[in-house]
C-alpha cells in the first residue's frame, strides 16, 4: 500500500513538471512572431528545402499574368537599359566582372541583388556592383567617370559627408604618424578618446575592436560572465551582425540554443523577460523600430509589393522603457547595439534619441573618423574580464589591431568635431529636417502618379511600393542609370548623409521620378486583372510558391490551376544535367548574356536546375 502511494505521488510530480514545461513552452511559443523570422530553427531548415529554379525568357517578362506585348515592351527595355548602362560604364562593369572571379563578396551580392528565379537572366551590367575611385560632397565616382549621388551611406559609415570623413582621416594620421602601426602599446591620444566616448555613453569603461560585430561579441560574452547565465534575447528581425551567437537563423548553419528570438512591441515577450530565469541579455538594436518584426528591405526579397515599414518613435520609446524596468529588475543586461544608429540619431545616438539608458552600448561604422573599428562601452562592473576571488576565472578578449594609432587619431578627430557648435545645431535640427523633405518627396510621386511612396526613420530612408507587382526589383536599376548610387541591397533602405542641401537633396527627388516613370512607361507596373479581380500581392505569392513547386513536380502544373490564370504552363521534357541527374528544362532558346535576343515572346515554362 506505501509502495503504491509513494508511486502514485512520483506520478503525479512527474504530470505537474511536465504540465509545467509544456506551459513554460507554451508561453515562450506566444511570444516568437508567427512569420518564420521568429522561429530560427525552423526558418533554417524551411530555406534550405527551397529549391533553385528561374524563369526562362518566355516566362521571365509575363510572370505576373502581362499579355505578349507588355511582354516584349518589358523585354526591349531591359535590353535598351541594359545597352545604356554596358555603354555608359563599360570600364567599371569589365573590371568588377575580373573581380568578382577572385571575390566571394561580389559573387554573393551579384547573385543576391533580386529574387532568384530572375538572376540567371539578368544582364551582366545589372549583376555587378560598383568600382569607385573618387567622392565629392554628396557623389561619388566610377571608373567611366559617372558621377552619382550617393544613397548607400557607406553602410551607415557616413554621416556627416565624405569630405569630413577624409579630413578627420587625414588630420588624424599627421597626430599620430610619428607612432606608426605600433600594436599592443597605446598612443596617449586613445585617453582622449575614451573620456569622450564615456560622456556620449554616460557609461564608465571603454574597450576598443575590429568591427562592431566584435564589440557585439565581447559585450554578450560580459554579460554572460557576470550574471551566470546562458541566454540571450534579440528581437525578430534584427540584425547585430554576423557572429553566429546573434543570427541563429538563416544564414548560420550552426544550431544555436542559447538564443531566443522574441516579438517586437508584444506583451508576451515582456512576460519571458520577466519570468525566466536564464536571461543574460537583452540585445537592442535600435533600428528596428523603423520595421519591427522585419528584416531591413532588400530587393533580393521583392517578390511581391508588401514590404513594409511601421516607425512610431512615441510607441517604440515607451517599449524600450518596459523592457529597461525589467532588466533592471531581474538581474538581466541591457545591450543596445548602436552600431549603425550610434552618431547617427543624435549625440548620444538611440541612447539620447530615445532617452533609454542601457547598461552596455557598441559603437562602430562613423566612429573610426572613416577607418574601421568597433568599440563598447559600459557599467564598470559589467567591464571587467576576471574576478578578484577567482584569479583563473576570466572573460578574454582580444584582437591584434585593437587601438590601432591610425583609427585613434581619426577617431579623435571626428569626436572633437562632432562636439562643435555647428554639428550640435546640426543634431537638434536633422530630424525635422529630413522629415519635410520625405513630405515633399512623397507629394511629387503622388503628383506623378507613381505606384511608390517613401518612409523614413531620420535620414534612412525606405521605398514602399503601393500596386501589386512582381518587377519592383527593377527600379534600383533605373535609379542607377539617372544618376543615383544605391548599395547591393537595393531600394528598400536609402542612406542619407547628413550634408545633402536642399538642393541637391530636390536633384535626388527629380532623378528618381524621372527613373520612376521611365520604368512605368516601359511596363514594368502595369496592371492585368486575373478572372476579373484585380492582381494582388496574395496572388502573386502563391505563383511564386506554385512555380517553385511545379519545378521540383511538373505534373502539378497539369492538374493544379495556377492562381493568376493567364500563366499557362506546359509540359516539359526530361533531359540529363551535368551531374547526371534528370532536371526539368524547356526548348527555348534563352536571353543572351546582355538582352539582344528581342524574338517573339513564347509560350509560358520554368526551368529547374538540379
Amino acid at each position: 500500500m506505501k509502495e503504491n502511494f509513494l508511486l502514485y505521488i512520483l506520478c503525479v510530480i512527474t504530470v505537474i513538471y511536465v504540465l509545467n514545461r509544456i506551459r513554460i513552452r507554451l508561453q515562450l511559443s506566444k511570444a516568437k512572431h508567427p512569420s518564420l523570422r521568429g522561429h530560427s530553427k525552423w526558418s533554417r531548415r524551411i530555406t534550405s528545402k527551397i529549391p533553385y529554379f528561374y524563369y526562362n525568357e518566355a516566362h521571365y517578362f509575363t510572370c505576373d499574368g502581362a499579355p505578349q506585348n507588355i511582354g516584349q515592351q518589358r523585354k526591349e527595355a531591359l535590353h535598351n537599359l541594359a545597352t545604356k548602362l554596358n555603354n555608359s560604364c563599360a570600364k567599371t562593369i569589365d573590371y568588377s566582372h575580373q573581380l568578382e572571379k577572385s571575390i566571394s563578396d561580389i559573387q554573393f551580392t551579384s547573385n543576391y541583388r533580386i529574387p532568384f528565379p530572375f538572376q540567371k537572366l539578368l544582364p551582366k551590367a545589372f549583376k555587378l556592383g560598383s568600382i569607385v575611385d573618387e567622392t565629392l560632397g554628396t557623389k561619388i565616382k566610377d571608373l567611366d567617370g559617372n558621377w552619382r549621388f550617393d544613397l548607400s551611406g557607406s553602410y551607415g559609415v557616413n554621416v556627416f559627408g565624405y569630405d569630413f570623413y577624409k579630413d578627420c582621416m587625414d588630420k588624424g594620421f599627421e597626430q599620430v604618424k610619428d607612432l606608426g602601426p605600433v600594436l599592443g602599446a597605446y598612443h596617449p591620444i586613445i585617453a582622449e578618446n575614451v573620456e569622450l566616448i564615456k560622456s556620449v555613453s554616460g557609461l564608465d569603461e571603454v574597450s576598443f575592436h575590429m568591427s562592431g560585430t566584435e564589440a557585439v561579441m565581447q559585450a554578450v560574452r560580459l554579460a554572460r560572465y557576470h550574471t551566470k547565465k546562458t541566454h540571450l534575447v534579440r528581437f525578430c528581425g534584427a540584425y547585430h551582425g554576423w557572429w553566429d551567437g546573434v543570427q541563429p537563423g538563416v544564414g548560420n548553419r550552426r544550431k544555436v540554443n542559447d538564443v531566443y528570438t522574441l516579438a517586437d512591441l508584444s506583451d508576451n515577450a515582456l512576460h519571458i523577460l520577466a519570468t525566466r530565469n536564464d536571461i543574460a541579455c537583452v540585445l537592442i538594436n535600435p533600428l528596428q523600430a523603423f520595421h519591427p518584426n522585419s528584416d531591413s528591405g532588400s530587393d533580393s526579397t521583392l517578390v511581391a509589393s508588401d514590404r513594409a515599414t511601421n516607425f512610431d518613435k512615441a510607441n517604440y520609446t515607451i517599449w524600450l522603457k518596459k523592457i529597461q524596468e525589467i532588466c533592471n529588475r531581474r538581474n538581466i543586461v541591457l545591450i543596445f547595439d548602436e552600431v549603425f544608429t550610434g552618431f547617427r540619431l543624435g549625440y548620444r545616438g538611440a541612447q539620447g534619441y530615445f532617452d533609454v539608458q542601457a547598461d552596455l552600448v557598441t559603437y562602430g561604422k562613423t566612429l573610426g573618423g572613416g577607418l574601421p573599428v568597433g568599440a563598447l562601452a559600459g557599467q564598470a562592473h559589467l567591464m571587467k574580464r576576471f574576478r578578484k576571488d577567482a584569479p583563473a576565472d576570466v572573460s578574454f578578449a582580444r584582437g591584434t589591431f585593437n587601438s590601432h594609432p591610425y583609427v585613434m587619431g581619426a577617431m579623435n578627430e571626428f569626436l572633437n568635431r562632432i562636439q562643435t557648435p555647428e554639428i550640435q545645431n546640426i543634431y537638434q535640427t536633422i530630424e525635422d529636417v529630413w522629415n519635410k523633405r520625405v513630405e515633399k518627396f512623397n507629394n511629387k510621386l503622388l503628383a506623378n502618379n507613381l505606384p511608390i511612396k517613401i518612409t523614413n526613420m531620420h535620414t534612412i530612408l525606405s521605398v514602399l511600393y503601393t500596386k501589386p507587382s512582381r518587377y519592383n526589383w527593377m527600379l534600383q536599376f533605373y535609379l542607377k542609370a539617372a544618376g543615383l548610387e544605391l548599395s547591393w541591397l537595393g531600394s528598400g533602405r536609402m542612406i542619407m548623409s547628413f550634408n545633402f542641401t536642399e538642393d541637391e537633396f530636390e536633384e535626388v527627388c527629380n532623378r528618381f521620378i524621372e527613373a520612376a516613370l521611365a520604368m512605368k512607361n516601359d511596363g514594368w507596373w502595369w496592371q492585368t486583372h486575373v478572372t476579373s479581380e484585380q492582381l494582388t500581392n496574395k496572388k502573386i505569392k502563391r505563383q511564386f510558391l506554385f512555380d517553385m513547386f511545379a519545378s521540383m513536380f511538373p505534373v502539378l502544373s497539369q492538374i493544379v490551376p495556377a492562381p493568376i490564370k493567364s500563366i499557362a504552363l506546359k509540359p516539359t521534357s526530361k533531359t540529363k544535367s551535368s551531374e547526371g541527374s534528370p532536371h526539368k528544362t524547356a526548348d527555348i532558346k534563352p536571353i543572351k548574356e546582355q538582352v539582344d535576343n528581342t524574338a517573339e515572346i513564347k509560350n509560358t515554362t520554368i526551368k529547374k536546375v538540379s
